[in-house]
């Protein structure tokens, strides 16, 4: 069982939950952000790297500004591509397992069935292309990885879909959500326990780990009032009307179906992620502590 574990991001949204979750179990936990590690200095990566000597890294730096990466093409190569390729070989030196957080973004999203682990990838934005650049980067450099696609993350900490509707729903008289792209909310602090449970085992490879079962982001946010309404006593004035991707056009393309089917998950003999629903009910008791 890994007992020092290394995370990177420790500052974003599921960086924190991880670390959090370690912390509690009992891990040793380094936790490095931008002022402790700079994922895309090689000599830095594998000083703090090497000195720690981690059992396993968890890998959750990234340039996730899915549109401004459209523009700012190098920035997103350097975190996301070289970053991760510093951080596999940093890792690999030591021995240790490396766990790289990917994304829905590594497909084309214009399939009619969920994506499973070995289909084809094909991505469309920047982003998604410098993601599957770092998935390369570990294929090749590391010899104890797994890579973790998800999806629609939420979680208490940093801005997210879930607070933005939240805020606005309560704000204004009316809102457009988008009901022609799919896929699987996910809830940092369920991801963060799957991600624990993946590096106490060998069954290194790709994963698909997102909450089970699917939703368009219109019924997405419609499940959020309504589970906001009954945990948080919150009042509503939005009216929620669905909308096109076409009405909302941004300078990144978005998938339409970002649903992932879990095989790896199942052929691995792990239990698979709870509900989306299960999963955001338990965040908004989270937001009522």
């Amino acid at each position: 069982m890994a007992k020092k574990i290394l995370v990177t991001g420790a500052a974003g949204q599921l960086g924190r939950d991880v670390v959090l979750l370690l912390e509690r179990r009992g891990y040793e936990v380094l936790a490095c952000d931008r002022q402790e590690m700079d994922i895309t200095d090689l000599d830095q990566c594998s000083k703090i790297i090497g000195e720690f000597g981690p059992e396993a890294v968890i890998h959750c730096a990234a340039h996730t500004a899915v549109d401004a990466a459209e523009t700012d093409i190098d920035a997103a190569y350097l975190i996301n591509a070289v970053g991760t390729r510093n951080v596999a070989l940093a890792s690999e030196k030591v021995g240790a397992k490396l766990v790289y957080i990917s994304t829905d973004y590594v497909f084309d999203g214009q399939g009619s069935q969920p994506y499973h682990e070995y289909d084809n990838t094909d991505p469309k934005s920047i982003y998604g292309k410098s993601k599957r650049a770092g998935e390369i980067m570990v294929q090749t450099l590391s010899s104890k990885y797994f890579i973790v696609r998800t999806s629609w993350v939420y979680g208490k900490y940093g801005s997210n879909f879930v607070k933005t509707m939240l805020k606005l729903g309560q704000e204004k008289p009316m809102l457009q959500v988008v009901d022609d792209q799919k896929g699987s909310p996910t809830y940092t602090v369920d991801l963060a326990n799957f991600l624990l449970e993946l590096i106490g085992t060998e069954k290194y490879g790709v994963y698909h780990a997102s909450n089970s079962e699917a939703c368009t982001w219109y019924e997405f946010t419609q499940a959020i009032f309504a589970e906001a309404e009954e945990i948080l006593g919150l009042k509503f004035t939005a009216k929620l009307e669905p909308c096109t991707t076409e009405q909302f056009l941004r300078p990144a393309p978005r998938p339409r179906n970002s649903v992932m089917e879990h095989l790896s998950i199942r052929t691995n003999g792990f239990q698979d992620i709870r509900p989306w629903r299960e999963g955001l009910r338990s965040f908004l008791l989270e937001l009522k502590v």
